[in-house]
């Protein structure tokens, strides 16, 4: 796995993030301030937002979402093409 480039808390991209994932667990950032977006780094830790956690069995290349917008989380789904 790649780091992402830190992203300022609360900012999201317009469109998603591809990545090389490795078999192993992740956890998908949902309330879109973690420095590592779109991974958790635990910024939600006091709120009711918590990740959704994900689970590879194998290696694959996975395109996350990076916009917040998407129907079919954690992946994209292409709504970040409607957003302005």
């Amino acid at each position: 796995m790649t780091d992402p480039q830190p992203q300022p808390p609360g900012r999201v991209t317009k469109g998603p993030f591809v990545d090389r994932c490795e078999a192993r667990k992740y956890a998908w950032c949902r309330c879109q301030r973690s420095s590592r977006y779109p991974y958790c780094d635990g910024t939600h830790r006091g709120t009711e937002v918590t990740p959704l956690k994900v689970i590879f069995d194998e290696p694959r290349t996975v395109v996350w979402c990076a916009c917040g917008t998407t129907c079919n989380a954690p992946y994209c789904d292409g709504s970040h093409a409607k957003l302005q």
